[in-house]
């Protein structure tokens, strides 16, 4: 495993949000499928956060729905030296 942090999210206004680990590519797989609607997860609890079609909420944001189940977070590309 690579040193991933347990929790990321892709929301700037997030404590979690790290911008420089997003760019260099974080793939998620959840339950043994891949997932590209990811915008938020934490492995130690289980859940993913996905972005519930179009809708938003009052401030803009996408609607998520939170998912319960194994998460794995990797690397897609690795990161250039």
């Amino acid at each position: 495993m690579t040193d991933l942090p347990d929790r990321l999210s892709a929301n700037p206004k997030s404590p979690f949000y790290n911008e420089a680990l997003l760019e260099s590519g974080v793939g998620i797989k959840f339950n043994g499928s891949e997932k590209t609607n990811v915008e938020e997860y934490c492995v130690s609890e289980g859940w993913i956060r996905v972005v519930a079609g179009k809708s938003v909420d009052r401030h803009g944001n996408p609607m998520t729905i939170k998912l319960k189940g194994t998460v794995e977070p990797y690397l897609k590309e690795p990161p250039s030296a």
